[in-house]
């Protein structure tokens, strides 16, 4: 059974930081007990809390935060507990916790959603009802899975550096204030494996916090949060996201050139934004395209050129195909030279997003094994959104030069 979703957060105590100014409070100690896996149940809610401020529903969270929740809805963290997953986590026992743990941990990490779900692969096929508390392993990787650890809530200062102030009356007690919510590392818990975790070549599988800790966004003082949580919005957007990639690559064609009968042209792609390897893991292909167009704007097959931007892997993660990412600060040049079809009339180029390329592919080895069976629904239901994430990112289609033409007496080739 495959688990892309292990991840691997440092060890810590499983006591809660104090309240402290930012200033005050050694990041890496904080982050260490705030991702010790799995969490600690909330337990309690203290005296005086009503039950929507003690709720682990981020629909609750939203009555107050409702900027945050609307972008948590559009973002893939409320989707982190999706159909390929719990189809996977169907074909486990329910108290098989250890095996759950290694997916739940970063996309559905609270004690309560583990109970959660419990409930519901012992009830399968039938539902479940909602938890008092709100949670559900449905809702992913909630607010609470980064805000709240033993019924108290932990942010960043506001805007102006400032936190609760001493006898302020805060809804849930106000919060307790750690820089480290705006460090990288904070997104590290799970997005870097630890370094005796899953590798091929001699790179880990899930290695983006050290990719951008290697490039000079790193060195700029340029975080995760500063790309992906820009003006502290809850969106989080990636490789799922047009614009988002867009906005990390440089992408340039020159003009085609037509000399001995070849045509000519070269593609660069600059990873001038992308704070990491473009794309970072194994899930994503990156296909380009350069061929001849004929007149009705098709590609002349005979004259295509493909290339492949990836981390190629087996399946069964055992074996790396290829490493064709591009690297921060990297340019890469394809250089296109092909025969000039006679029915050509201009250069096209294409370059296509598959952003789920890996699981779709999974997915459809997974529904021919026949002794997979109480998961297949969600599979194929996973399968479905997988082959429509799929996006055209860049195109480009210029006319060729005009033929040269024959001098007096040239033959013309039969």
């Amino acid at each position: 059974m495959l688990l892309l979703a292990a991840c691997s957060p440092g060890p810590g105590a499983s006591s809660s930081p104090a309240a402290a100014p930012p200033a005050a409070e050694d990041h890496q100690a904080f982050l260490e007990r705030h991702w010790q896996r799995p969490l600690a149940p909330q337990g309690k809610a203290p005296a005086g809390v009503s039950p929507q401020e003690a709720s682990l529903d981020p629909a609750a969270c939203g009555t107050c935060h409702q900027s945050q929740f609307e972008d948590w809805k559009t973002a893939l963290h409320s989707r982190a507990m999706g159909p390929g997953l719990f189809g996977q986590l169907q074909e486990m026992a329910a108290d098989a916790v250890d095996d759950h743990q290694a997916c739940l941990r970063c996309h559905a990490p609270l004690a309560e959603q583990e109970e959660h779900l419990q409930q519901a692969l012992a009830a399968s096929p039938r539902s479940v009802p909602p938890r008092p508390d709100g949670a559900a392993y449905a809702h992913g990787l909630t607010c609470a899975g980064c805000h709240v650890r033993e019924q108290r809530r932990f942010g960043p200062a506001r805007r102006d550096g400032s936190g609760p102030g001493a006898g302020e009356q805060l809804p849930h007690a106000g919060w307790q204030v750690s820089a480290a919510f705006e460090d990288s590392r904070f997104c590290a818990a799970c997005h870097q494996f630890e370094s005796d975790g899953p590798a091929l070549n001699g790179k880990l599988l899930e290695n983006t916090y050290e990719e951008w800790r290697a490039s000079r966004h790193a060195k700029e003082q340029r975080t995760c949060q500063s790309c992906h949580m820009p003006d502290r919005r809850h969106l989080w957007r990636g490789i799922h996201d047009p614009e988002m990639v867009k906005s990390g690559l440089g992408i340039e064609t020159s003009a085609p050139a037509i000399a001995g009968g070849d045509v000519s042209s070269e593609l660069r792609i600059a990873n001038q934004g992308v704070g990491h390897a473009f794309p970072t893991y194994v899930t994503p292909h990156v296909l380009v395209e350069i061929g001849q167009a004929d007149g009705h704007g098709a590609l002349v097959e005979s004259t295509v050129e493909r290339h492949l931007i990836a981390r190629d892997v087996s399946l069964d993660l055992t074996t790396e195909h290829a490493d064709t990412r591009i690297l921060p600060d990297e340019v890469r040049r394809y250089s296109y030279r092909g025969s000039l079809h006679p029915q050509a009339v201009a250069l096209a180029v294409r370059i296509k997003v598959e952003p789920d390329a890996f699981y779709a592919d999974f997915y459809r080895a997974t529904l021919r094994d026949p002794d997979f069976k109480k998961g297949r629904a969600a599979i194929s239901q996973a399968l479905r959104h997988a082959e429509q994430s799929s996006y055209v990112l860049y195109e480009s289609r210029q006319a060729l030069p005009a033929r040269p033409t024959r001098s007096m007496g040239e033959k013309a080739v039969p």
